[in-house]
């Protein structure tokens, strides 16, 4: 990682010993947690080796009762099992850094809304106003779920990100479909 992309994790996440200090919980026990698929892997080791996680790292494990109901209560959000799931190791890789916030709500409205920006670039009618004020709807949306990213989020992911493609890339046209 570059000294931009610290800076940049520094801005959106937070140290894990960090954390634990101010929630009071043993930075070492959360590591064995994230060994276990029980809570996600941090989403960026920083040049210093720094281990850096959402200051909401513990939400949804709170919000489904505890690290041991997580897996249950995240895939119950989906109604195709294979989906949940694919989704449930995603989530644990702790890549999921293209969400402000990551819960199964976000995660499934970042997938639901780039189908629909794809589906409104193929339209026949993608030029009339009302085609052009829906793209430019879903385009503003999507960017409200999701942050900048790194250059080596880039790198890590082999090649451009959705915010590249689905909304940088789609605001740069003339006439943008959305104002910035």
């Amino acid at each position: 990682m570059t000294a931009a992309d610290d800076a940049y994790v520094d801005r959106q996440f937070v140290e894990l010993g960090a954390l634990c200090r101010r929630l009071g919980r043993a930075p070492d026990e959360v590591r064995e947690l994230m060994l276990a698929r029980l809570l996600p892997l941090p989403g960026y080791l920083r040049s210093d080796g720094a281990e850096m996680v959402p200051a909401d790292l513990f939400a949804l494990a709170d919000a489904a009762g505890g690290t041991d109901r997580l897996r249950a209560w995240f895939l119950r959000h989906w109604d195709d099992p294979a989906e949940g799931e694919e989704e449930w190791h995603a989530y644990l890789s702790g890549q999921y850094v293209c969400l402000h916030a990551v819960s199964p709500t976000t995660i499934r409205r970042k997938g639901d809304l780039v189908a629909a920006i794809d589906a409104a670039l193929a339209a026949a009618d993608r030029d009339s106003p009302t085609s052009t004020a829906t793209l430019a709807a879903l385009v503003d949306e999507l960017d409200l779920l999701e942050p900048e990213f790194t250059a080596y989020d880039r790198l890590r992911f082999g090649g451009p990100v959705s915010r590249d493609t689905h909304v940088t890339a789609l605001r740069a046209h003339r006439p943008p479909v959305s104002a910035p």
